[in-house]
């Protein structure tokens, strides 16, 4: 990450080029929530199918599930989240505005009690024996037609619920062998009391989980297994290495289901934050949905065989966080050509379009077949190909280098004679001649 990149460029940028715009816009916004535009469904769906591929597709011992976002609310029940999923929430006696207690920005000082005194950072003012109270975050609504007690249920908070109440029907159509994974991709929705910091903390936001289900005196093996490949996973999608540090939470921080955690965090431009994390969270949710259901969700251990409620651990990635961190990761400034540059350092794999075909004048219409008839070719093999002919060549590189394609293809008066293009690498603007045979090749290398 460059010292001079900020949080309001990677905004700036992300809106002005079609990545994410700020929700509900022309009617001033909805505080903690966020569009992503064409370029940034493209960034999105790149991360998501890059961790799909590493953590399923390319293992056997993985299986996928789509569970529905609306649940019986005695799965949040069992789950502990209905009588614990809260934040401490402090609100101004004179601007009403709340805020999270623990937000660095609120300076309690014990009163009497559970009572506070503390400034309001919004309206200043001081406000004298203000309580502590906590808030939960779940989001409530109502299936049917009527809203009462009966009808109550939740927005999912967290996408693992899915998966657990799913253990049994996994366990009987496909007889899996400890240890297994069941991983799942899907909207999760938190009620935040103060959202903040762009894409980093929202109130609807996308998760990548795995539960991965072993016999209990072999967690610690998994534990690893799984920790380095989180690792590789972020070193795939672009992401440096010493930008992303390990913590392990201490007992008094850790969720209730869990016996050990580790945060992976990451250098934001707001300073040290969780990225994504990694937790045993022993037997808790398979005997709690057990109890609270009264079905038996236990597996044959085939080398024992006896019937065991395995322990489960947890890589929990945040689809939106990992984004931010990548944008905050490519982002770059040099000059060229005596101007200054913004430009995206994408890889391969996580790029929105990766590469553009050019004309190199749009009045030539001998030019502009070829190059038409170029990109629909790359088009068929390479999906993600941009045709751009809008201004002169300079401002299309430099439009493309802001949106991070890795490389520029121009169609010149020299490919009408010999079959070859002007090939423009993004991260250095050294240009070389390819055959154009050779373009789908360079293109997904």
């Amino acid at each position: 990450m460059s010292r001079e990149t900020t949080l309001d460029k990677i905004v700036s940028l992300a809106k002005r080029r079609g990545f994410i715009y700020p929700g509900s816009e022309i009617y001033g916004g909805l505080s903690g929530t966020w569009d992503y535009g064409p370029l940034g469904v493209a960034l999105k769906n790149n991360v998501k199918n890059l961790w799909w591929r590493m953590f399923v597709l390319e293992r056997e011992d993985m299986y996928g599930v789509d569970a529905t976002i609306l649940m019986h609310p005695r799965v949040w029940e069992a789950s502990g989240h209905v009588a614990g999923f809260s934040d401490p929430l402090v609100e101004c006696a004179k601007c009403k505005r709340r805020y999270r207690a623990d937000d660095g920005s609120i300076q309690l000082q014990p009163g009497e009690g559970k009572e506070f005194k503390w400034i309001c950072p919004q309206c200043k003012w001081g406000n004298v024996h203000s309580e502590v109270r906590q808030f939960n975050m779940m989001f409530r609504t109502y299936i049917g037609a009527t809203e009462d007690a009966s009808a109550v249920t939740y927005l999912r908070p967290e996408t693992a619920g899915g998966i657990f109440s799913n253990f049994k029907n996994i366990v009987d159509s496909f007889h899996p062998k400890l240890p297994f994974g069941v991983a799942q991709i899907g909207k999760a929705f938190r009620n935040e009391i103060a959202p903040r910091d762009f894409l980093f903390r929202v109130r609807e936001m996308e998760q990548m989980e795995v539960e991965y289900f072993v016999r209990p005196e072999k967690w610690e093996e998994s534990f690893e297994m799984l920790r380095r490949e989180s690792l590789r996973f972020i070193g795939q999608l672009g992401i440096p290495r010493e930008l992303v540090h390990e913590t392990e939470v201490s007992e008094k921080e850790r969720a209730h289901y869990s016996k050990r955690t580790v945060d992976f965090e990451f250098d934001f431009p707001f300073g040290r934050k969780e990225l994504f994390g990694l937790a045993y969270r022993t037997d808790f949710d398979l005997s709690a949905h057990s109890e609270a259901s009264g079905v038996e969700l236990k597996v044959i251990d085939e080398d024992s065989k006896e019937s065991v409620t395995p322990h489960v651990i947890e890589p929990s990635f945040g689809v939106d966080r990992l984004v931010l961190a990548l944008l905050t990761s490519v982002y770059a400034e040099d000059e060229l050509g005596g101007e200054k540059r913004t430009y995206l350092k994408f890889n391969s794999a996580t790029a929105p379009i990766k590469a553009a075909v050019f004309p190199l004048l749009k009045n030539k219409p001998e030019l502009v077949a070829k190059a038409r008839e170029v990109y629909a070719n790359l088009k068929q093999q390479v999906f993600h190909i941009q045709f751009d002919d809008n201004g002169n060549i300079g401002k299309r590189y430099r439009r493309q280098d802001e949106i991070g394609t890795p490389m520029c293809i121009t169609i010149d008066f020299e490919t009408l004679e010999n079959d070859t293009v002007t090939v423009r690498d993004r991260d250095t603007s050294q240009q070389k001649r390819v055959a154009i045979p050779a373009l789908p090749h360079i293109i997904i290398s």
